[in-house]
This record gives structure tokens, sequence and C-alpha cells, in this order.
């Protein structure tokens, strides 16, 4: 048997030892040996494959998967620049502390720097990004380390694949071989957390620091706090709107907390954050605080749940505060135009049916929803936090909507174009993609450099495409739709497949106003 086909049986079977049971490929002519052996153990029923033929919707499609079932997932690429286009997920993955596995196929290591064809020096190509790095151009080398090193994040397997690349034998060299059963992780010593203050504010980043969500509500509930979440469609017991009245200085100050518990990273809001750093005391509870953020800064870290040790009861008139400022911001919401952003984050997150998984793209639609939408059980969330880019999030939501049974993804126009290569492949998925298209970058009309010389140019950058045209032209069900009726009919029906719904709303500037309006409301409550 050739050197090629010995080492891409021996990754195949290491990786279904190790229990990995999805893999994401890329079609290419150096990577055919691990391909080959990995079709044969999925036609043994060994593990699921899917094929991408974009690399870099590959690794957004492998994380979404990943983070849909908290388990490790492989990516496979041929060599060159394929390798490169995984970087943008491998990226995602390190700062979200998911576990992806990228395998990159690669010529022999002679062949480096001569001028070979499609050779780069592609072994350490990912530097820090990754956890481990190994370049193997042999069957004997020991992998348990880096499959151990998924569990802080993402690893990356380099493999030389000398000619000839297609099997010499056909030996039925899987039979008898059966996916293991891979035990729980042991449960760490959990520390002691004495809260010896009155007034105290529960902060919950959007992934909440990759934490069951069950588990942190369970720790809010013990605390009895206000609950500042980013996420408030995973947590019913928020504050509801706290990012917008939170805005004010002087709300701010009102409220001040002698302690905050920051479960994760609060990545969305300034206020939010402005807020935080006026406590006497701030506490951070954070797994990657142990591997990615180890130089985070607060006056205690734990990197999971701590027991909590009480010596003072909450202030209630203090508590009722905080109900009390997001009962008047939600009056507010009366004024906002029937038809834009804001109402539509509000309404969709209200009338989605229980049991649905909601994967919401980063700038402005992950911002309506924390700020405006009412905090609610029944849906599951997922969104790409960890360094919050607009790219590969169709890809993403694909990955999550190939593990449940019902998904919606909502997206702003720029986040829909930038990844509609994502749109190709042929597995049968069900997930219906919202696309509120307002012909350019929405949140940067929010942002100071509005008034700057050259925005629309620079900043605003309008397209003038039609996203419902590109799906269209691309084979999938789609519908325009220009009211909150005809959106939420739309949106409340039975997902099946994949479709898109394009809501064609007001201009950036007339939402950029509207928000600004909301904000001068609040400096007023």
């Amino acid at each position: 048997m050739n050197s090629a086909t010995t080492l891409a049986r021996k990754i195949t079977l290491d990786l279904i030892r190790s229990g990995i049971t999805d893999v994401v490929i890329s079609p290419g002519s150096r990577n055919a040996p691990l391909s080959i052996a990995l079709f044969q153990a999925k036609e043994k029923g060994l593990l699921k494959l899917h094929v991408r033929i974009d690399e870099r919707t590959a690794g957004f499609f492998a994380l979404g998967i990943a983070k849909a079932t908290q388990r490790p997932v492989a990516i496979l690429c041929t060599s060159g620049t394929a390798t490169a286009n995984y970087h943008p997920a491998i990226l995602e993955a390190r700062h979200s502390k998911v576990p992806l596995l990228a395998i990159t196929a690669d010529r022999p290591a002679r062949l480096r720097e001569t001028g070979a064809n499609q050779t780069t020096l592609q072994a350490s190509l990912f530097g820090s990004a990754v956890t481990c790095s190994l370049d193997l151009a042999d069957s004997e080398v020991d992998l348990s380390a880096a499959f151990a090193a998924l569990s802080a994040g993402p690893v990356h397997l380099n493999v030389q694949f000398d000619e000839p690349l297609l099997p010499d034998d056909d030996n039925d060299w899987l039979t008898g071989l059966e996916v293991p059963t891979i035990p729980d992780e042991a449960i760490k010593p959990r520390e002691i957390c004495e809260i010896t203050q009155s007034r105290g504010v529960l902060v919950i980043g959007h992934d909440h620091g990759g934490i069951n969500a069950g588990d942190v509500e369970t720790f809010a509930n013990e605390l009895g706090w206000p609950v500042i979440a980013e996420d408030p469609l995973s947590f019913p017991g928020t504050v509801a709107h706290s990012a917008l009245f939170l805005a004010s200085e002087t709300i701010r100050q009102i409220l001040k907390a002698d302690v905050v518990i920051v479960i994760g990273r609060s990545t969305l809001s300034r206020s939010t954050n402005a807020f935080v750093k006026l406590a006497v005391r701030e506490i951070v509870i954070d797994p990657k605080i142990s591997t990615v953020d180890f130089r985070r800064q607060a006056d205690e870290l734990f990197s999971q749940l701590p027991i909590l040790k009480r010596s003072i009861a909450n202030d209630a008139a203090w508590l009722s505060q905080w109900q009390q400022y997001s009962e008047r911001t939600s009056a507010l919401f009366d004024r906002l135009p029937a038809w834009s952003e804001p109402s539509i984050a509000r309404h969709v997150a209200a009338a989605l049916p229980a049991g649905t998984s909601v994967y919401v793209a980063s700038s402005r639609p992950v911002r309506d929803i924390e700020a405006f939408a009412q905090p609610r059980e029944g849906l599951e969330v997922f969104a790409n936090r960890g360094l919050a880019g607009i790219d590969g999030n169709i890809s993403s939501a694909l990955g999550v909507a190939s593990q449940r049974k019902s998904t919606l993804a909502i997206l702003g126009d720029l986040s829909f174009l930038h990844d509609i290569t994502g749109l190709i492949g042929a597995e049968n998925i069900d997930l219906r993609i919202l696309v509120i298209n307002n012909d350019g970058g929405g949140i940067f009309s929010t942002l100071p450099q509005a008034n700057v010389v050259g925005f629309e140019e620079i900043f605003g950058t309008p397209h003038g495409k039609d996203p419902a045209a590109i799906a269209q032209a691309m084979g999938i069900p789609t519908a325009k739709v220009e009211n909150i009726d005809d959106l939420l009919e739309k949106l409340t029906m039975p997902i099946r497949g994949l479709s898109v719904v394009v809501a064609d709303v007001p201009d950036r500037a007339t939402n950029a106003r509207t928000i600004k309006e909301i904000y001068s409301l609040i400096e007023n409550l």
C-alpha cells in the first residue's frame, strides 16, 4: 500500500476513534487520498461528509455545525490558496473556543521553495490562531495530543501526501470498526465567590462564555440580580432594553452597581461596557481566560461558574428601579415607524414559533435584537461573536441548520452579499434567511463617522444589488416584503428547504435618525 493511502487511512481511523462525526471537504487533487478514505468511512456509516466547493464557506459551515453540536468538526482541503481560505473561520473558532480541526493537504517537504506548483509554506500558516499545529509526513505520528488540544480551540494538521495519490489496493480496511463512546469530561471543583454587596448586576455576553445557557440561567436565578443579556432571546429573565436606557449617563449613574459579574464577553453595547466600568467590583466568569483571553482584567476571574456565598440581601427598591426604566423604554417603541429595522427586530423576535433556532449576523441585526426585542423563551440563538465579522454568516447559519429542524437566519444585505457562495450546496437543509436590505453598511450611519466627508463612498458603500434577484438566480425560493404583516406571515410558515425573504427597509439615514430619536427620548425618562 502506498504511503499516501496509509497516511490517509490512519488519519481517518484516528478521526473516528476520537469521536468526530462530521467532516466538511472541499474538492482537490492533493487531498484525494484522505477524501477517498473519508468517503469509504461515510459509506460504512462511520461519519458524515459535507462537501463545499469554496474553502472559506466550508470553514464557516463547519463552524456552524460545531456550535450546534458542541462537538469537534473536521475540514479538509487541498494545498496552496485553499489553505489560506480557512483562516477567517479558524480565527472565529479561536476566539469562540470552537473545536475546529483543519486538515490541509500539502506536497512533500522536499518540494517547498523549489518552484513546485501549488506549494507554499503552509505548515504553520495559522500561527497563534490554532492551539496546536502538526506537519505530518508519515503514519507513525501520534495524534492524541492534537485531538486533546481541540478542547481549547482550533487545531491544524498539515499533511504531506506524496504521489501516487490513489489507493493501490481494495482492502476492506474498515471492517469491524465501531464508533466509540466518548466519555464526558471530568467536572472540575468549583471555586467560591463571596458576595458582600446588595446592589449587583449580572451581564451575560452573547456567547455566555460557552457555558451552558441553562446553567447560566440557574446561576442568574440564584443571584436574583438585574440581568443584562446581549442575547435576550435565550434568557427570558433579562431586563429588557437595558442597552438603550443605559446609554444615558444620568441613568447609568442612578443604577450604578456595587458589583458586576460578567459571563463571557460583552461585545455589542458601549453603554453596557461603560456601565460595567462604573462598578466598585468587577467579576469575570469565562473559560476562555485560561487560553485565549488570559490577559482579561477584573477584580476576580473564574474559568467556570463559582459557588455563591451570600452575606447580604438584595436591594429591593433598586431592583424595582431597573424594571421601571425597562418599562418606560418599552413604552417609547409606540413611536417607532411601523416599517423600520428596530420594529422588524422587535416583531420578528416575538412572533417566531417556539423551537426555532435563530442565527443572527453581526453589525446591525444582532444589536437591534439586543436593544429592541422583548426577552422570551423557546428560541435557541447562535451568532459568530468571537471576532464578530460579517463574513461567512450564510455558511455558519447553514451549518447550524444542518443539525436542527427549523432555523431562521437574520442577516443584513452586506452579510448576505459577502457570503453568497455559501448558498452553493446540494444538501437538504431547512433554513430560511431573512435579509434586511438597506443598500449598504447600515451600522456606519449610527456611528460618529456618519458625518465625515466621503461617507457614502467609503462607509455607506451602497451596492445597488437586489438580494432577492440574486437568490432567485441561484434557484432559491424567494419573497420580498415591505410591511410587518407580510413579513410575519412569511416568517411564521413552516421552514422547508432553503429559502430567502428580503425586507427592503427605509434608507440608512432614516434608520439612523429613528434610533437617534429613541436615544434622545430616553434622556427624559
